[in-house]
């Protein structure tokens, strides 16, 4: 039983890290819906590790028992292997356990040094800012059109002065509104499975992919969330307008670790705003949803159904 869950296992890793990733970066659905893809890339990083990671530590523990949980207590309880052990059993347990190791130390790892840069940064900017004309937003004197927030335990929203000259107060609030949808849904969350997926896989065409697909939808999430909070005849082409205003000035403003208004795919979001896409029909979203849970049910019931049957 538990070399054909370590096969199908590998097979769905297989697909994972390469053609589903570049299936759903290619698709133009995303754009319609950015939540819900966001929610399909988390699916589909979560589901992957469990499946590689599965497929190893299933045909490396093949030898003590027909199902996982069995095998695993076996080994626990330090009874004798049922079958011969052969080396590529303890090779698949060692690539398991660096495997795991690696991608759950470089998260942590990733956590920790973006924390740190954005606690350092945010205690910089305290000596400098000032309180901006807007609600709970700082000022800082730049002479670019500069609008970032720094997200954690004491959140930071910034204002260049800069953006302040150059934008009328409607596009002030809808740059304002957009970082704050950045801080209220926690997008820094969302984009750190994929900054770690990046630093441990370098070499995988997957990682790169997944972390600039999911950059452009949490900016996407952000417009998104900051329309429903905008006044005004326009507030597509304001919000558009603010955009292309920050994204034209020169860089090097924007601190590591921050979430800006002028950040992944400007001319995919101002498109988007000036010409919306028809927002995905229930049936769509709910079955993109439900593939999502689908997929990660699925390495979960390769590792534990053979178990009870």
């Amino acid at each position: 039983m538990l070399p054909t869950t370590a096969a199908l296992l590998a097979v769905l890793a297989a697909l994972l890290a390469w053609p589903v990733p570049a299936l759903l970066a290619r698709a133009r659905w995303p754009g319609r819906d950015p939540l819900v893809a966001l929610l399909c890339w988390q699916a589909i990083g979560l589901a992957g590790g469990l499946s590689i990671i599965g497929a190893l530590l299933v045909h490396g523990l093949a030898p003590w028992g027909h199902s996982l949980p069995e095998a695993a207590w076996s080994v626990l309880t330090a009874h004798s292997a049922t079958e011969p052990v052969r080396g590529d059993h303890w090779v698949a347990l060692t690539l398991a356990a660096v495997l795991a190791s690696e991608l759950v130390g470089v998260l942590v790892l990733s956590w920790v040094r973006i924390t740190r840069t954005r606690r350092r940064h945010r205690e910089l900017l305290e000596l400098v800012v000032q309180p901006a004309p807007q609600p709970d937003t700082r000022l800082l004197e730049h002479p670019a059109p500069v609008a970032f927030c720094i997200p954690g335990a004491r959140p930071l929203l910034v204002l260049s002065s800069g953006m302040v000259a150059e934008l009328d107060e409607e596009q002030l609030a809808a740059v304002v509104a957009h970082e704050r949808a950045h801080l209220g849904e926690r997008h820094h969350l969302l984009l750190l499975p994929f900054v770690a997926w990046k630093a441990a896989l370098p070499v995988l065409p997957a990682a790169e992919r997944a972390h600039g697909a999911v950059r452009e939808l949490v900016e996407m999430r952000a417009d998104d969330v900051a329309l429903t909070s905008l006044h005004g005849a326009t507030p597509r082409r304001t919000l558009a307008e603010a955009i292309v205003a920050a994204a034209g000035g020169p860089g090097g403003g924007v601190p590591t670790g921050a979430l800006a208004v002028s950040g992944a795919g400007v001319r995919a979001r101002v498109v988007r705003l000036l010409e919306p896409p028809d927002p995905l029909s229930p049936a769509a979203r709910w079955g993109a949803l439900a593939a999502a849970v689908l997929l990660l049910l699925l390495p979960t019931a390769l590792l534990l159904v053979p178990a009870v049957v």
